[in-house]
């Protein structure tokens, strides 16, 4: 039996999502979010630690903001996404070709989601961050298709497992639990990316 404190916590969690469920999503996915950044950058620190070659990394508090902003502002959006989904693509327990509806929402999510959702992150990444237009162009161009193929290559398995068995209420936390370790990717892509992108002096 799950501790009690899970069990309270999940139940706090439900009356949230059931009454404010724009609220509840905007504050889990900037929590996530948060953690997420905290931990590519103290990821970072420890490698460089073990292999210096740089100077030493500094922790950047401004850095980790963007991403629980950008977190904040995704929940909702994501939240409305398997709500369609959830209509457009319906899933009935029993029901013959649950299988093929299971594959199209991956499907779905996997060509219109995932594309859409890095080129916000990567636009909201460069505005925050100050750059230019032709700035965000040149991150497009360097982050762009190296993270959606790598994208494709570990989402899809999480997307049917979360489609499968992850009640509504609960699909964006599990995207976002699961993604913890995907948006830490994306921290280090897009510091490696900052720095080649800087000119040279």
């Amino acid at each position: 039996m799950p501790p009690a404190f899970l069990m309270n916590f999940a139940r706090f969690y439900n009356t949230n999502f059931d009454r404010r469920p724009i609220p509840t999503l905007i504050i889990t996915n900037g929590v996530l979010n948060t953690l997420a950044d905290a931990l590519a950058q103290t990821s970072s620190m420890v490698l460089h630690n073990a292999t210096p070659m740089d100077p030493t990394p500094s922790y950047d508090p401004e850095r980790t903001l963007r991403f629980a902003i950008y977190g904040m502002a995704l929940g909702p959006l994501i939240g409305k996404w398997m709500r369609l989904l959830e209509r457009s693509i319906p899933i009935r327990a029993g029901a013959s070709g649950n299988g093929l509806q299971l594959a199209k929402r991956v499907l779905a999510d996997q060509t219109i989601m995932a594309p859409v959702g890095l080129a916000l992150f990567i636009t909201s990444m460069g505005v925050m961050e100050g750059r230019d237009s032709q700035g965000i162009q040149d991150k497009f161009a360097d982050m762009y298709f190296p993270a959606l193929i790598a994208n494709w290559k570990v989402w899809p398995l999480i997307q049917t497992i979360n489609f499968k068995l992850m009640p509504l209420q609960y699909r964006v936390p599990f995207q976002s639990t699961c993604g913890i370790a995907w948006t830490l990717y994306l921290s280090l892509l897009n510091a490696k990316d900052d720095k080649t992108l800087e000119p040279k002096v």
